[in-house]
């Protein structure tokens, strides 16, 4: 239906624009649910729609044996990678929440096998260390301006997100390196719909009450959008891009999109950016591109 070159342009169209437009979505969303609920929405319409696709394409779906292993693997990767954003732009802004995505760090200290080559490499080590200090700018500041969340909230929601970095990771290194027979549209929809339900049960623990009737249509037009654009459609083009690219082409998305989450935030959300978040900013992305310029180099080497 498409060239390659046309799929190509389109996924990371996808996963340069669009996830770095969900943090403002996550914010339109929140002000209608609350996070658990938002997440639960989105992970189970967007698991049923692919589920469904999955069902009349006749796709290949795992054995009962790998039943258990991706209702895990969806929880760890989804609770980490989107719930705990969700949950962190309660109390933080949509652009601070952009630029505390770890993940291209958390690869590099994961990645075992790749050790030997990371940390003998300066360009890699010098990221790693001026990503640390974007974050840490990012704690020390203020930002009681853009939320009323105290700054014990607002640092627990940095910590909250590094840590689903850190998740996000583990997740999807172990995807890697335990890959599965079956197809990639059953697997993801069966990780999207365990993690829907996690987050059900989350927010039952939680006793948070919630009137359906008092969500907007903008409300839930945002849910819908991070159910199948977000979640679902760009997942699943940055999983085809992990295969057809090289990573270190593939996670430039992670600098691409705060820049696109601090315009849309500024623009349409009507946040203020105080000069050390724009710094903070700066620097974390700067050691982002420090960690892909090391890693392009072994490209170059092989």
């Amino acid at each position: 239906m498409f060239s390659f070159r046309t799929k190509l342009v389109l996924a990371y169209i996808a996963i340069y624009f669009v996830w770095g437009s969900t943090f403002l979505f996550v914010k339109i969303a929140l002000g209608s649910f609350p996070p658990f609920i938002l997440s639960a929405l989105r992970f189970i319409i967007g698991g049923t729609a692919l589920l469904l696709f999955s069902i009349i394409t006749k796709k290949s779906f795992p054995e009962k044996s790998e039943l258990k292993k991706h209702s895990i693997l969806g929880i760890v990767i989804f609770i980490g990678g989107v719930v705990a954003v969700v949950w962190a732009q309660q109390h933080i802004s949509s652009s601070m929440a952009s630029a505390i995505i770890t993940t291209p760090f958390w690869f590099v200290v994961l990645d075992k096998s790749q050790w030997k080559f990371y940390f003998k490499n300066p360009l890699i080590i010098g990221g790693l260390v001026l990503g640390l200090v974007g974050v840490i700018l990012l704690m020390t500041e203020k930002t009681a301006k853009v939320s009323n969340a105290s700054d014990g909230l607002q640092f627990l929601s940095i910590l909250v997100m590094i840590s689903g970095s850190l998740l996000w990771v583990l997740g999807s290194l172990y995807l890697k390196t335990h890959p599965s027979s079956s197809s990639v549209y059953p697997n993801t929809s069966i990780q999207l719909l365990s993690a829907g339900v996690f987050c059900l049960l989350l927010n039952f623990a939680s006793n948070n009450s919630f009137d359906l009737s008092h969500a907007t249509f903008e409300g839930w037009g945002a849910v819908i959008y991070l159910a199948i654009v977000s979640t679902t459609i760009t997942f699943l083009a940055f999983i085809w891009l992990i295969k057809v690219q090289t990573p270190a082409i593939v996670s430039t998305y992670s600098y691409v999109n705060p820049i696109v989450a601090t315009f849309l935030g500024w623009t349409f959300g009507q946040e203020h950016i105080s000069k050390l978040q724009l710094v903070a900013l700066g620097v974390i992305l700067c050691g982002l591109l420090l960690v892909n310029m090391g890693k392009f180099s072994k490209m170059k080497q092989i």
